[in-house]
């Protein structure tokens, strides 16, 4: 009887040592490792405590043992001290109280021995085996289980460190997941090995459609700024001219054949040996910085033209008046000065609407709210404007019960004013201009029609943004681009909208709506 036992442990020797040297899950591990110490030695029972890196023990997996027995352990194991030399202090304690309870549960028919699992000199945990008959564990037992408990140790040692690998590698599958650039690898031959969701957001791509592709066949350029790019490398010169990254910066065309301004910047990794083993590449959208470079090209275009004409002028008639060799009739003085107001008022109402663009993009605009009478504003508005123009006639058409508005009258008054003054310039050879005013749902709409040519398809989108004029119009007459804009500005912050009315194919017709004003606003 007795060799077949020890053929028998021989045998749980081979499997265990095959389950250890295989397996990586710890779970599994722990759940083989202390049901074959139980079966090799005839025991009925065993458990594995392990412990943590803070110096806390607790039970990670049993064999043959209650539930509740474990709940009634595990306080046992959780308030041993921690001396800082586990082998020494901790590993007495944790035999000495599983001894205890297994003593005073069993009223002494168990029998116990625990082992500890060192691996490195490290104490990892320990191994108890509970028999189910009295007698002690012969040397050989001892030196069985011993043997066995550092196999077991570094098993362990093992598929702890996997475990924190795979939870290191979800941690950065989660960050490059969460990372709001885009972010890819490629291999050495410049294949992708990841493509990340905003990767997937900016160009259109599923991750699964990428990876395993060549980069040219993903990363195709509409245009480009001039340098050097990935695909002009070899990967055994890595990096040229001695630098450590890439930077490229142009237009990137979609899956759908769009396009997104873009910078990538590619970033090499080495292996020990300096072989080049991926390459991380980094793409964020930098669609908001070029408009924002062409806004600024865009500012200092249309400012200074638009400064330079009324600075000329004023200049002139004054440089003109001043002249020592002349004399001048006051017919003609009051026509030079006449025509200075006029160019200084212009001057006054550019640097307005600037400050106001200025305030508005800060979400500084504040409305000094009162009730307003809009058929009336348009009217007061319409006679200003005829004073200006010989050549339009204009037509307020609202009905006669038209509601209040709880509204700024400046603001509103500003919003009219550029809406009339576009009506003008845009339709140059005279025609109709009328204001309107309608009632829908609880809100009311006003809209301002002349009879020009009309705004161009490809220009509706854009009309409402700052410093926007089209190419064709630009030409012909002055403006900054900024009356369009701080009427949507105004209109929104008053909770209504503003748009250009498609159905209209006479001429422009500009329409804004506002909120009606309720009864509790009208008793304020």
């Amino acid at each position: 009887m007795l060799p077949d036992f020890r053929v028998r442990q021989r045998d749980y020797l081979l499997r265990i040592n095959r389950a250890i040297t295989e397996e990586l899950d710890l779970d599994r591990v722990l759940a083989e490792i202390v049901r074959f110490s139980a079966e090799i030695l005839g025991g009925s029972s065993g458990l594995i405590a392990l412990r943590d890196t803070e110096g806390a023990w607790r039970v990670a997996s049993t064999f043959g043992i209650n539930p509740d027995f474990v709940r009634y352990l595990d306080p046992l194991l959780t308030d041993i001290p921690d001396h800082g030399d586990p082998a020494r202090f901790e590993l007495p304690e944790v035999n000495r109280r599983l001894q205890r309870i297994t003593q005073a549960t069993s009223m002494g028919l168990l029998t116990g021995v625990g082992l500890p699992m060192n691996v490195k000199g490290e104490t990892v945990g320990v191994i108890f085996v509970f028999r189910s008959y009295r007698g002690q564990f012969s040397v050989d037992d001892r030196k069985l289980l011993s043997a066995f408990a550092s196999q077991a140790a570094i098993a362990v040692h093992n598929a702890t460190l996997f475990t924190e690998i795979a939870q290191q590698h979800h941690h950065l599958d989660a960050i490059l997941e969460s990372a709001a650039d885009g972010i890819f690898i490629l291999d050495p031959s410049y294949r992708f090995t990841r493509f990340n969701r905003a990767c997937s957001s900016l160009m259109g791509y599923e991750a699964d459609n990428v990876i395993g592709k060549q980069h040219k066949e993903i990363i195709r350029w509409l245009s480009r700024e001039p340098g050097t790019s990935l695909d002009d490398t070899d990967a055994s010169d890595w990096p040229l001219s001695a630098q450590a990254t890439i930077y490229i910066e142009g237009d990137l065309i979609t899956k759908a054949d769009g396009a997104v301004s873009v910078g990538i910047t590619y970033a090499p990794a080495f292996d020990e040996a300096g072989e080049l083993i991926s390459i991380v590449a980094t793409v964020r959208d930098i669609t908001k910085f070029r408009e924002a470079e062409e806004l600024k090209s865009t500012f200092i275009s249309i400012i200074s033209h638009e400064l330079r004409t009324p600075v000329a002028l004023i200049k002139g008639y004054v440089g003109t008046l001043r002249r020592e060799d002349a004399r001048w009739d006051s017919e003609v003085v009051e026509d030079s000065l006449a025509v200075i107001e006029e160019e200084a008022d212009h001057l006054t109402s550019l640097i307005d609407d600037l400050l106001d663009a200025s305030r508005l993009q800060a979400g500084a605009l504040k409305l000094n709210r009162s009730q307003i009478s809009l058929n009336h504003l348009a009217q007061q508005m319409a006679d200003r404007f005829k004073t200006q123009s010989d050549q339009h006639d204009f037509k307020i058409d609202f009905p006669s019960d038209f509601p209040i508005v709880y509204a700024d009258e400046t603001r509103l008054m500003q919003v009219m004013g550029n809406l009339l003054s576009n009506a003008l310039k845009y339709s140059p050879d005279g025609g109709k201009v009328t204001i309107s005013g309608t009632v829908k749902g609880n809100e009311i709409v006003v809209c301002v029609h002349d009879e020009g040519p009309g705004i161009a398809v490809e220009d509706v989108p854009r009309i409402f943004n700052l410093f926007y004029r089209s190419n064709e119009t630009s030409r012909k007459i002055k403006g900054a681009g900024l009356g369009l804009f701080l009427a949507k500005a105004v209109i929104e912050a008053h909770e209504g909208r503003i748009w250009v009315d498609d159905r209209v194919k006479n001429g422009a017709c500009i329409c804004f709506s506002l909120p009606i004003l309720k009864n509790t606003e009208a008793e304020k």
